[in-house]
């Protein structure tokens, strides 16, 4: 009984212990990412950069697994829960239609050519998807909301979020530098960042030197794409229980991290600030409480990630990438001019 009773704690401990480590590495890669030249980084992709640059020096640390599992897993799914609460469902309907049928073409745009490019390039599919579904929806949190549905690998959830922070931030630089070249109001050039754009952050940075007006629609633009993300989802859902019949896989559970995130959005979108009002501080407080466990997240993904096969896995799915961003960027240009 006491030996059971020691392999209990012991066990607990080794969790506790796992969470912190991974809670140390997100508060570095918070700071770190305040710094200058990391600034444009965000939190996530810096933390992900340390784990992963731990792992290549040290080796995964494997008395700590069980903590740094439930970071990578659990975690990941209550903070995808809790960003449903900075989704403004009832704004979108009432002034961003015309957005949002662009919206519409840019995640379906993304998909195809990303996934034509991975095919003729004869790329990794799996983590190809997972990065047409991060440029044409949000970014980190829809590879984040979709990896478990289409059953991909931690690794490559934690390949793709680091390759769309990095491919989004350098096109997030760009953008500001072409705005004074382009032939573009300041609100077309908000749309433009807003329909485009990876990452919420990426659009804050390109939007906002075009002023406050340009600025609003181009955050207003990119919900309308977060928001898109709970019908791709349930599509995904359906077409990975549809594949799994004719494979011998267990069955797909629901997502019911995906049924969280929908309740908090509706909540955000119909009740808070209507009928149940909250101060600020504690609205803030609950947007930074999420992004440190999602950072944590990423710092569970991050230490399962190997150089060594990301070399002859990563290249070719980032090479389609980048050129989806490409014809994205020149697409979209065209739509709004």
């Amino acid at each position: 009984m006491n030996r059971n009773n020691d392999l209990t704690q012991s066990g607990l401990l080794m969790k506790l212990a796992g969470l912190g480590f991974t809670l140390l590495i997100a508060l570095i890669g918070q700071g770190l990412s305040k710094l200058p030249g990391m600034n444009q980084m965000g939190p996530l992709a810096s933390s992900i950069l340390i784990a992963v640059l731990y792992r290549q020096t040290f080796g995964y640390p494997e008395r700590l697994r069980p903590g740094i599992e439930i970071a990578a897993k659990k975690l990941l799914r209550f903070a995808i829960v809790l960003f449903g609460l900075k989704l403004q469902m009832d704004v979108l309907f009432q002034k961003g239609l015309l957005l949002l049928a662009y919206d519409i073409i840019t995640i379906f745009f993304a998909l195809i050519v990303t996934l034509f490019l991975a095919r003729l390039f004869k790329a990794d599919m799996s983590l190809s998807l997972l990065l047409a579904i991060g440029t044409g929806v949000c970014g980190a949190a829809a590879i984040a909301a979709v990896s478990p549905i289409i059953r991909a690998k931690e690794e490559d959830t934690a390949i793709g979020i680091g390759s769309i922070a990095l491919i989004g931030t350098i096109f997030a630089v760009g953008y500001t530098l072409l705005r004074p070249l382009v032939a573009l109001s300041d609100l077309q050039y908000g749309i433009w960042s807003g329909i485009s754009l990876h990452e919420i952050a990426h659009v804050a940075l390109a939007a906002a030197p075009a002023g406050q007006d340009a600025l609003a629609v181009a955050l207003l633009a990119k919900l309308g794409r977060v928001f898109l993300l709970i019908p791709l989802s349930f599509a995904l859902l359906l077409f990975a229980k549809k594949q799994n019949k004719n494979a011998a896989h267990p069955p797909i559970e629901f997502p019911w991290f995906l049924a969280g995130f929908i309740l908090t959005s509706f909540l955000a979108s119909f009740v808070l600030g209507k009928y149940l009002f909250l101060p600020t501080y504690y609205m803030t407080a609950i947007s930074d409480f999420t992004t440190l466990l999602l950072t944590m997240a990423m710092v569970g993904l991050g230490l399962k990630v190997s150089l060594r096969d990301l070399r002859t896995k990563a290249l070719k799915p980032l090479l389609a990438l980048i050129i989806t961003s490409v014809l994205l960027s020149l697409l979209t240009f065209y739509i709004v001019f």
